[in-house]
């Protein structure tokens, strides 16, 4: 069962890394994304293996950051992929058909690519300007995935759940659910306001 809320995670240092998913986890929630771009293999992987017990006692779901083969090494509960990452038929070659396995999209012919490559879902951003993405691509806004939500049920495309992402505000989160977005992606929003995460539960 895909979250429909999932906090991807921050911090420079794996303490960092570690307390801020606590917190979140403290606060209810039950989808954990690792996304440590400064870290080393090594170090990514001794604290991947020290946070997937920590989201095992808590029954969330751990998810990778593009790195597959720890994803495999530490037996995650799957991988996400970006654009410019690893294939997406590799990574399931590696940990198999049932690990969890997203893919970043940006445009219709991302989102339709994702859907033939096989995802189980799709982030979908960014919603707006973001400092957690050094390479921003175009951002979306409520327009963007209508847009997007529009053509894939004009031509009866179906289609894996969908996760907005990219500088997600609180108030933002009822009117892309609105849309028929599935669920929302929260990075900065979470790291720095924890507590309101069972707030955002009943959106």
């Amino acid at each position: 069962m895909i979250s429909r809320l999932h906090y991807i995670s921050q911090g420079y240092t794996a303490l960092e890394q570690e307390q801020n998913i606590r917190k979140v986890l403290d606060n209810g929630a039950d989808w954990i994304q690792l996304r440590w771009k400064e870290a080393s293999e090594k170090e990514l992987l001794q604290l991947s293996e020290k946070l997937k017990m920590i989201c095992e006692s808590y029954r969330a779901t751990f998810i990778i950051n593009d790195h597959v083969q720890v994803a495999k090494a530490i037996d995650a509960d799957g991988v996400h992929l970006g654009l410019d990452d690893e294939s997406i038929a590799n990574a399931r070659a590696v940990l198999g058909s049932h690990k969890i396995i997203g893919g970043t999209a940006n445009t219709l012919e991302n989102v339709r690519q994702r859907i033939t490559e096989g995802c189980d879902y799709i982030g979908l951003g960014p919603y707006q300007f973001t400092t957690t993405k050094e390479k921003l691509s175009p951002i979306l806004g409520l327009e963007g995935y209508q847009a997007i939500l529009q053509s894939l049920q004009d031509k009866n495309i179906e289609y894996p759940p969908i996760i907005a992402i990219g500088g997600i505000k609180l108030n933002d989160i009822e009117s892309i659910k609105h849309l028929g977005i599935y669920g929302v992606a929260l990075s900065g929003l979470l790291t720095q306001n924890p507590s309101i995460l069972p707030q955002i539960q009943t959106v």
